[in-house]
């Protein structure tokens, strides 16, 4: 059986931005940069979560990609938003999820736990 991988890719305006706000915000490790850290392609991983960003000034598509997380990985989570001043809030999303928009107004959606219905606002 033939195994499917795929990574979303986000388009932003400056890449070395929204590097520093995925690693420095989030959490996330850079894996690779294209042009030995100069070009305007890169990814970064967290715990089995790939994201390509790619930096087209052209592009003003947003993504959003949905992110989720076990009872414990939500509550941890939800801790670096307080301790890091994440801003994010709550959403809908066929159920309650909280809301992450990068720099360039693309959204990582997390899932709430069932019954869990608090979200960390810093915006």
């Amino acid at each position: 059986m033939h195994r499917w991988y795929a990574r979303p890719v986000l388009f932003v305006s400056d890449v070395n931005r929204a590097l520093h706000f995925y690693t420095d915000m989030l959490g996330f490790k850079r894996a690779w940069h294209e042009g030995d850290g100069q070009g305007k392609v890169c990814q970064v991983d967290r715990a089995g979560c790939e994201i390509i960003l790619y930096e087209d000034a052209g592009r003003r598509d947003k993504g959003r990609l949905f992110v989720e997380l076990t009872r414990e990985g939500i509550a941890e989570f939800k801790r670096e938003i307080a301790e890091r001043s994440i801003p994010s809030k709550k959403s809908w999303w066929g159920y309650d999820v909280i809301q992450i928009d990068d720099p360039d107004d693309n959204e990582l959606l997390f899932p709430l736990a069932d019954g869990d219905d608090e979200a960390s606002h810093a915006a």
